[in-house]
């Protein structure tokens, strides 16, 4: 690096810190957070749990965005300052040294960057995700199940808890239905991108030609939904099956019938939950999975509108990204047009380059 690019660099970071500033609003962040202090001051307030548990939600996220800005802010304020007084001084060493933490300045800005694409309604929140296999059987079946595990090491690695919903196993690998609930910040505005259909194309390991086979999964990511969003569900809405669990592990699998399946009538969607002994509470669970489904299938109807996307297949023509294991290696997102080499670092859960990057291209069109 030179001067001239570290000249542009700076430029760049700071006109994308004054746009950031213009979504964050920093001064807004502060009234509000002086605001919500008074209102803890008063005694009324803790006597409303509810409200209270709400509010101090609302004040750890605005904290914490506020505290990412100022040190972009300052990162790239300082930066910029120290490099003004090391020209003027001729400080080639201090120089040499800005040009070396040019990296980790980018880093901080596109951070910043991310948690302004993560201030939805519902980004925060917790996130149900759950991969169905397609077209391809057995092969789509393990593909399915390379994805849970993707996803799940991807949570582990971020300090986030999973939870099992519901588990189907194949016929003969892999599975043929799963759920999981997705527990920490921010898991539903990373995930959310995550909608759609990933193809695998790879040498079948169920293949005694060992010959190349393509498969596809569909991934579906809805926020857990809070209980003040209003979603009504009757009971002539929906059609309630029970059967028997069969998920892996569990004293009471194929014993009762405490395994629940919900239908929506009029949408067609379907959520099932078999995590819990008691079918009264797998029933609760799939009723808030069957609400988070309609509230993101409405968002999703709203965005396919204002684009003109129609429902797709899962199948050829549909993927979002693909994962490409034969004949060469590569992981390609169709909406970022961003391609990686790293397919087992991806595959272990390490997709978050990956996301940030759909997430900013998306944010661009």
């Amino acid at each position: 690096m030179d001067n001239y690019e570290y000249t542009e660099l700076l430029k760049n970071l700071t006109i994308k810190m004054q746009n950031i500033a213009g979504v964050v609003e920093p001064e807004k962040i502060t009234a509000r957070l002086k605001a919500i202090e008074a209102l803890e001051n008063d005694q009324a307030f803790w006597n409303d749990a509810a409200n209270a548990a709400k509010i101090q939600k609302e004040k750890t996220q605005l904290t914490r965005k506020l505290e990412k800005y100022t040190i972009a802010q300052n990162a790239v304020d300082d930066a910029s300052e120290l490099y003004e007084m090391a020209k003027e001084e001729g400080d080639e060493e201090s120089i040499e040294a800005l040009f070396a933490d040019a990296p980790t300045l980018e880093e901080q800005t596109r951070a910043m960057e991310i948690e302004v694409l993560l201030s939805g309604e519902s980004d925060a929140n917790n996130a149900i995700l759950s991969i169905h296999p397609g077209a391809g059987g057995t092969e789509s079946q393990d593909w399915a199940q390379m994805l849970l595990r993707m996803y799940k090491n991807w949570a582990s690695k971020r300090g986030f808890q999973v939870e099992v919903l519901d588990y189907q196993n194949g016929e003969e690998a892999g599975i043929k239905d799963v759920s999981i609930l997705i527990k920490g910040e921010n898991a539903y505005g990373y995930l959310k991108v995550e909608n759609g259909i990933h193809r695998l194309v790879r040498i079948s390991p169920f293949d005694s030609n060992a010959k190349r086979h393509t498969s596809f999964s569909s991934v579906m990511v809805s926020p857990e939904i809070d209980d003040d969003i209003n979603i009504t569900i009757e009971d002539k809405d929906i059609r309630i099956d029970t059967y028997r669990s069969s998920g892996a592990g569990g004293q009471h699998v194929n014993k009762t019938e405490s395994a629940i399946r919900l239908t929506h009538i009029e949408t067609g969607v379907v959520v099932q939950c078999q995590n819990d002994r008691s079918q009264h509470k797998n029933k609760a669970t799939a009723m808030k999975m069957l609400k988070s489904r309609l509230y993101e299938l409405e968002l999703e109807e709203q965005k396919a509108k204002e684009a003109g996307i129609a429902k797709s297949e899962i199948g050829w023509g549909h993927q979002i990204r693909s994962y490409v294991m034969q004949p060469y290696q590569q992981v390609k997102d169709t909406r970022s047009n961003e391609a990686y080499s790293n397919v087992s670092a991806i595959l272990d859960g390490d997709i978050d380059k990956m996301i940030e990057g759909v997430l900013i291209a998306m944010n661009r069109v």
